[in-house]
């Protein structure tokens, strides 16, 4: 065989085999890299804007995190405040409660004296009056000195 045909008819299934690869292999090898590039691009993108939606959810978590933390501590220094109001409320009350009770137990007790010395008094007068009778050995009539004895009373 010559040398020269060999070669021309390599050529010729060569490029045949090359036409048909480019008509009937080619195009799906093609069509399959260019779903593949653009899954990967549509991965990629997704990947981009989930990590932008991450960085933006992660930034108002942050956010409501701090405005929760103030709102946390102004509530803490409210009831501190209601906390110290009513403490300094029932203090009030429970001084004037006290002072109530101390007023009424001078009163009561400014009572209890009145009421010790009218019965002192009725005593003394009543020692008076035996003491006079036993001196004069007689009886003196209560009735009759009466003033005597309220005039006794009085100065007493």
């Amino acid at each position: 065989m010559n040398l020269n045909a060999t070669l021309i008819a390599q050529i010729v299934v060569f490029l045949i085999l090359w036409a048909f690869t480019m008509k009937f292999v080619w195009p799906p090898i093609t069509k399959a890299l260019d779903e593949r590039a653009s899954k990967i691009a549509g991965g990629l993108a997704a990947a981009d804007k989930a990590k932008a939606e991450l960085a933006s959810a992660n930034q108002r978590v942050q956010q409501e995190l701090a405005q929760s933390r103030e709102d946390i501590a102004k509530r803490i220094a409210d009831a501190e405040k209601r906390g110290n109001a009513l403490v300094e409320e029932a203090k009030a009350r429970a001084s004037a409660e006290a002072a109530k009770i101390v007023a009424d137990a001078k009163a009561e007790s400014a009572q209890l004296v009145v009421q010790a010395r009218e019965a002192l008094r009725e005593q003394v007068a009543g020692l008076a009056v035996k003491g006079a009778e036993q001196i004069l050995r007689r009886e003196v009539n209560a009735q009759v000195h009466a003033d005597l004895l309220n005039h006794l009373k009085s100065e007493l």
